[in-house]
């Protein structure tokens, strides 16, 4: 069993494949924390300490007893008003006003396969665990449902914990019922809470902008909190909602760490705090700021998931477990897990100015050299010739086609090639049909000009009618060809939050209900268009997170497409999403963000790194540059599955300096190690250049490795522990592979 309740001792213990999460519940009913890391067997209770401790107060029941207070405890779920001045997970006011939740036991649940959450993407497993990817009973789940209550208001709690026990994954969320004859407001709920009693930490993650995002971003943690978050109505470019907590000494291959994941796209609040005793608490959930949730009697509210995992083995193992984790469990639908297409993407080679005879010139050369689909970026629709109008009228500009978007797509399966969209469904112009027959569907402040951000507004989806319109809207588009792709794009942050639709007092709802508005959108498309392949976007990674993934099984990693950026994005990425994920294309040079240029070569080895294909206009390109695209196609079909349902390995950080970021590497091993795809980018290069060694990693030690391509021989456990030398590739940002085979045991 995964989940063990011990009645006498009231001790709950949570066990996966690899590790151990245990809880207690104490004499006064408080929900303590005892343990979550490497796999254990008994009590951990012995783990608590009890003093008395200066302005530390006491549970009233304690009487005389100063050594128990909440203030140096660690806790499940702590709430604000119960003696713990640290940072809590809840913060409710009450009817009269008061600040406060004391949270008591008061009964759980063990059941059979994965809880799911509704109106909201969570990972799934079955008990018998056939539905996540094959590996048989050992994936079998269970839930556990523990009841807090707070006997003053009558507000019960249900922590949830999902166990996905081969994944090394314990999932979290929160439900909420007022069940007291008084309302109460909710002013903040947190999904997850980690309390750490003793150790050294550093807190990593990952921040960025528009065009750089996810950034690595390591440093210890000290006393007072660390917090990041997104405030801009999506989990944004700026902080990623997937942060690490790791012991000092944690390398790639060893040491503690520990991961979150919010399973959500909108605004995120993650903490993590060292108290007055060295004590740390981690946290995750929605952000509080401009959040406010009023339950009436009999009310509910459901928080989203959090995904958590541990790994002892450093945190390459850790990032695995979230590779697996996501593929199997989070991602659904037709794409989960068989090949993308190979397409190509007419923006940076058009951006508004085309027609369909242009698109068809683009979509002949195209399939002469192999790739699959054509996707017909911005600029289709309305009168949307530039970035100021026509977003919110969802219908084919025949004229700018020159006929239908059905002939159109009819010529271009008839190339033997797939055909795709792009849209943006959350986003109106205000010189469009749409906003003048309806302004108050844009969010606007009473009496207050609105924020602009790429001369766009957001629709309210918060309202019903306005997912409703424009699913519609966009359902009768999709009907109307033989449509295989979408990316779903939205390209600004929210501001300017107030719905027509709601009272004053449920303002602090909207921000909430807008996500939940887009995930039923979706919900409805993956329902209803099941064979359809969406792409989730945000200004390329501006909503990358483990929650879109649940909806869109790939995502536009950054609208930044050079290869030598998308490396350090591109490794960011890999610590807590996989790489089937990520979306990744070649790109005409100089690069149209940064103006650099790189070779066709680096440009493929790079976006092979993810779900490949092409950014520019092959007409354009040299002859050898066409032969290499063939070939590019060709190689990605025959690695495929070694690319995106292998093990993943960073080798090398590409941000740092030193020997180390001479060059960017990373490697691909199947899981039963009998075959490796080793890739490398030289970043720095010098006179008279160094030769940087590449320690291998994943490799079966006792095994033989062939070289494909040359045919010499290695031995995996040399490859491993002295590694291989980078060969002289004669200059800054050259590319080169190694694809080993597993060709016998080692005598």
């Amino acid at each position: 069993m995964a989940i063990v309740f011990q009645e006498k001792e009231r001790l709950f213990t949570l066990h996966t494949a690899s590790t151990t999460y245990q809880m207690k519940v104490d004499g006064f009913g408080y929900l303590l924390h005892l343990y979550y890391g490497d796999r254990s067997e008994g009590s951990m209770e012995y783990l608590l300490t009890y003093a008395d401790r200066g302005f530390s107060g006491n549970p009233y029941e304690a009487e005389e007893d100063r050594t128990c207070s909440l203030d140096a405890l660690p806790q499940e779920y702590p709430s604000q008003g119960a003696g713990d001045y640290r940072s809590p997970a809840l913060i409710v006011r009450n009817a009269d006003g008061a600040c406060s939740a004391d949270l008591r036991y008061a009964g759980h649940r063990i059941l059979d396969g994965k809880y799911g959450l509704e109106g909201l993407p969570a990972a799934y497993g079955d008990a018998d665990g056939k539905s996540t990817d094959g590996s048989g009973d050992q994936d079998a789940a269970q839930t556990l449902e523990i009841d807090l209550k707070d006997a003053a208001s009558g507000l019960t709690v249900t922590l949830l914990y999902g166990v996905l026990p081969d994944k090394d994954v314990i999932t979290r969320a929160v439900r909420l019922k007022n069940t007291g004859s008084r309302p109460v407001e909710l002013l903040k709920v947190q999904s997850a809470c980690l309390d750490f009693t003793w150790g050294e930490y550093d807190w990593i993650q990952f921040y960025g902008r528009h065009a750089m995002e996810r950034t690595f971003e390591r440093a210890p943690l000290r006393h007072g909190a660390q917090v990041i978050g997104s405030r801009r109505g999506t989990s944004s470019h700026q902080y990623n909602p997937f942060v690490i907590l790791a012991e000092r000494e944690t390398t790639e291959t060893a040491g503690g760490c520990w991961g979150l994941s919010f399973v959500y796209s909108g605004s995120f609040k993650a903490e993590a705090e060292m108290d007055q005793y060295c004590q740390t608490r981690v946290s995750m959930g929605l952000q509080d700021e401009a959040f406010s949730w009023p339950l009436a009697p009999g009310g509910t509210f459901t928080a989203p998931e959090v995904m958590m995992s541990y790994s002892g083995r450093g945190l390459g193992q850790l990032s695995r477990n979230y590779h697996r984790a996501i593929r199997h469990n989070v991602c659904r639908g037709k794409y989960k897990t068989m090949p993308r297409p190979v397409l190509i993407n007419n923006w940076e080679v058009t951006y508004f100015d085309f027609d369909g005879g242009k698109i068809m010139d683009i979509a002949r050369q195209a399939a002469e050299l192999g790739v699959e689909m054509l996707v017909l970026d911005d600029g289709w629709f309305g009168k949307r010739n530039s970035d100021t109008c026509g977003l919110g009228d969802w219908y084919v500009n025949e004229e700018k086609l020159g006929g239908s978007l059905a002939h159109l797509a009819e010529q271009i399966n008839g190339l033997g090639m797939k055909f795709g969209l792009w849209m943006e469904p959350e986003m109106v112009s205000e010189d469009s049909d749409l906003y003048r027959q309806h302004p108050d569907w844009a969010f606007a402040v009473p009496g207050k000009k609105p924020v602009r951000s790429r001369y766009q507004l957001v629709l309210d989806f918060s309202r019903r009618e306005v997912v409703d319109h424009v699913y519609e809207q966009l359902s009768h588009v999709l009907d109307s060809a033989n449509i295989e792709y979408v990316k779903w794009d939205m390209n600004r942050s929210i501001c300017d939050v107030w719905s027509a639709a709601a009272g004053s007092a449920k303002q602090g709802q909207i921000l909430h209900k807008y996500v939940l508005g887009l995930y039923d959108f979706l919900e409805r498309i993956n329902k209803n268009y099941p064979d359809l392949f969406i792409e989730g976007c945000s200004g390329g990674g501006g909503r990358f997170d483990a929650g879109m993934l649940y909806y869109t099984p790939q995502i536009w990693c950054s609208d930044n497409t050079d290869a030598i950026d998308r490396l350090r994005i591109q490794h960011g990425t890999s610590f807590g999403y996989p790489i089937s994920a990520v979306g990744s294309h070649v790109s005409a040079v100089p690069n149209h963000q940064n103006g650099r240029t790189t070779s066709i070569e680096t440009r493929g080895c790079v976006a092979m790194a993810g779900s490949f294909g092409y950014e520019l206009d092959l007409n354009k390109i040299t002859p050898e540059e066409k032969e290499c695209v063939k070939a590019q196609i060709s190689r990605f079909h025959e690695l495929w599955e070694l690319i995106h349902n292998g093990d993943y390995y960073r080798l090398t950080d590409p941000g740092r300096q030193g020997l180390e970021g001479e060059a960017a590497a990373w490697m691909f091993v199947r899981e039963d190690r009998s075959e490796a795809l080793v890739s490398a980018v030289t970043l720095d290069y010098h006179g008279n250049s160094l030769a940087p060694l590449i320690r291998l990693q994943g490799l079966d030690p006792k095994a033989v490795y062939r070289d494909a391509e040359t045919g010499r021989q290695y031995a995996g456990a040399a490859l491993m522990c002295a590694g291989v030398p980078l060969p002289l590739l004669g200059g800054e940002y050259r590319s080169w592979e190694m694809h080993l085979v597993r060709e016998q045991e080692q005598e």
